[in-house]
């Protein structure tokens, strides 16, 4: 684990990503805030290119809590087949639109405690709906931020929650809105996993990763 860049260093390395992409967006396809609750949902141990296959056709015809229920635990089994953990995913999509139905009047909750309360939605779902729909500096970290975190020092933790706090504590203010999608960004498509792009990536002199690639 690389150690916590200073201040000036994450400055400087969230204005390169600030001047490369100044609105970075959420790459899951939505059309209102409840879709985007189902989308998120069903991205768990999935890729957002898959999930946007699976819920192209389906948000065309339940896009809202009610919606979905008409069409029901099997018909909504039958749009997102091809994801992992269909099953349980469908199980909950049915479950929370219920809840929102019954308990919210169909109204997706904009409070933190009470997303994740509902089935299916924990605090990186919940962060990302926050973050994406309410414009709220809300750090979803997930396994691209918690690599980029950890491999540059922006933001190093021993789990998630770690990560989250050292995003929220020491990334500097102007730049938390936007900071989650660009670590993700940075994460899926240059800081990769077992192929990081170094050679081309702009914050490489400020990164402290220590076997860059050549």
């Amino acid at each position: 684990m690389a150690k916590q860049l200073d201040y000036h260093t994450l400055r400087e390395i969230f204005t390169r990503f600030q001047a490369a992409d100044p609105e970075p967006k959420g790459e899951l396809d939505h059309v209102n805030v409840y879709t985007l609750v189902v989308a998120v949902a069903l991205s768990a141990q999935a890729t957002d290119a898959g999930v946007n296959r699976a819920t192209h056709a389906l948000f065309q015809i339940a896009d809202t809590p009610q919606r979905m229920l008409d069409l029901g635990e099997e018909g909504l089994i039958e749009h997102i087949k091809t994801i992992g953990l269909y099953r349980q995913k469908a199980k909950n999509v049915i479950k929370m639109s219920r809840i929102l139905v019954e308990d919210y009047d169909g109204i997706v909750p904009n409070s933190r405690a009470a997303l994740q309360s509902l089935p299916g939605v924990g605090r990186k779902t919940a962060n990302v709906v926050l973050n994406m729909w309410w414009r709220q500096p809300a750090q979803a970290v997930d396994t691209h931020i918690f690599r980029v975190g950890n491999r540059a020092g922006i933001a190093p933790g021993k789990d998630v929650d770690a990560v989250e706090r050292a995003v929220e504590d020491n990334i500097p203010a102007d730049f938390q809105l936007h900071a989650h999608h660009w670590l993700i960004l940075h994460g899926r498509y240059h800081c990769k996993a077992r192929k990081p792009m170094c050679p081309t990536c702009i914050i490489r002199d400020l990164c402290q990763f220590e076997d860059k690639t050549l």
